[in-house]
């Protein structure tokens, strides 16, 4: 980001989750230019960002690049429908009969993750004339974490192909949805796609649309563009069909920080200190994953950037509630760090914001904006916190 000196002032709440507007514009671009190259239509999994006062940027339907949505449950089709507009496509690993009564009226596309699924809505949703579409599993698994590898073995997403009937497209399905991938280059894209033609060509033939599904890291720096857009290219070619890309991460990544502030030092067998954010409310990638963020701080009169365990000083920072593993990890920085002192943890405007919880009755962190669009950055605060938040969730 190039607004640090805003975010670690006294200008800004901590704890708070900052918006880069900029980021997310320049993002936007990127993905705009992948669906003026193929045809492809770009959809925004709400799953990881959701933050919808910046849909305008994003929406097609207002001043952004983007079709629409895929959402993985109702309120976020809802969401979806009602702040973003656009196309709505919804998936879940199984729906309830109340659910899909409320789809109906908010998904264009209802993607389902069995046959029995299918074959018992498939009459109400052509009387609504709701498409439908099918979830397959390639078998083909490019995922290095497990929690995260929808194609790890025994995997619950998806329908195999020796469980899918052959003349299930003439039932009604529209399309099939694949989603192999997590934070990963075009390379891996393509050797799925290759399994998908080789092993669903049967299918596909019959397909009107084809989700390639997220996971894609298209605005990450060393991403592979020209073969994503080759890949996506020959799929729509060769079937036919319309191709959608579902990314969550590359629409807001790099796109927002959390700021934090030292509110203890004491020791153990290093420096430990105690932040005013958690790794397990705030941040749970950081222990699920596990993700190690990078860290921006002041020494001096200049910006730093954690040095790992290897700095100067070391220690470990640790999270604010009663949970023993709630730490961050060990860090090493210039100079040792002072209570009151600021912290921008990077990258965490994608899942981070969206998987908060109250554990413990810690407030959620603040939620802002930083733009520069009037030619200096301008921190707007959009949400504040409080009691209520969690008392009312739990009755």
């Amino acid at each position: 980001m190039a607004h640090e000196e805003l975010l670690l002032s006294a200008d800004v709440p901590s704890p708070c989750f900052v918006v880069d507007v900029d980021k997310l514009r320049a993002n936007a671009a990127i993905l705009n230019s992948v669906q003026a190259r193929t045809g492809a239509k770009v959809l925004l999994a709400l799953k990881s960002y959701a933050c919808w006062k910046t849909f305008s940027l994003l929406s097609r339907a207002k001043e952004g690049p983007l079709w629409g949505t895929c959402a993985s449950s109702v309120d976020e089709a809802r969401l979806g429908r009602e702040e973003f507009g656009g196309e709505v496509h919804a998936f879940a690993a199984a729906w309830t009969k109340a659910e899909v009564k409320e789809l109906v009226s908010l998904a264009d596309t209802i993607v389902f993750n069995s046959v029995a699924q299918w074959r018992t809505y498939r009459d109400f949703l052509a009387k609504k004339g709701v498409e439908a579409g099918l979830r397959i599993n390639p078998e083909h698994s490019e995922g290095t974490v497990p929690m995260y590898d929808p194609c790890s073995p025994g995997s619950r997403l998806g329908i195999r192909l020796r469980h899918l009937p052959a003349g299930i497209m003439e039932e009604g399905i529209s399309g099939l949805h694949f989603h192999t991938l997590c934070e990963q280059n075009a390379d891996a894209f393509a050797r799925t796609a290759e399994v998908v033609e080789r092993n669903f060509a049967p299918f596909l033939e019959k397909c009107s649309w084809i989700n390639v599904g997220g996971g894609h890291h298209i605005t990450r720096a060393d991403y592979d563009i020209d073969l994503l857009c080759s890949t996506l290219t020959r799929l729509h070619e060769r079937w036919g069909a319309q191709i959608y890309v579902e990314p969550g991460e590359a629409v807001a990544l790099n796109a927002g920080v959390l700021v934090a502030t030292v509110l203890d030092i004491t020791e153990a067998d290093m420096p430990l200190v105690q932040l005013d954010i958690s790794a397990a409310c705030h941040t749970p990638d950081v222990l699920e994953m596990p993700y190690r963020p990078r860290i921006i701080y002041e020494h001096g009169d200049r910006l730093c950037e954690s040095m790992d365990e290897n700095g100067f000083w070391r220690c470990r920072l640790g999270g604010k509630s009663c949970l023993a593993g709630d730490v961050f990890g060990e860090y090493g920085f210039a100079a040792p760090l002072k209570v009151g002192q600021r912290l921008l943890l990077q990258d965490m405007a994608i899942y981070s914001m969206v998987k908060t919880t109250t554990f413990n009755g810690l407030r959620l962190p603040s939620i802002g904006l930083v733009d520069s669009a009037s030619g200096r950055d301008v921190f707007s605060l959009l949400h504040v916190f409080g009691y209520e938040d969690f008392r009312d969730r739990l009755a």
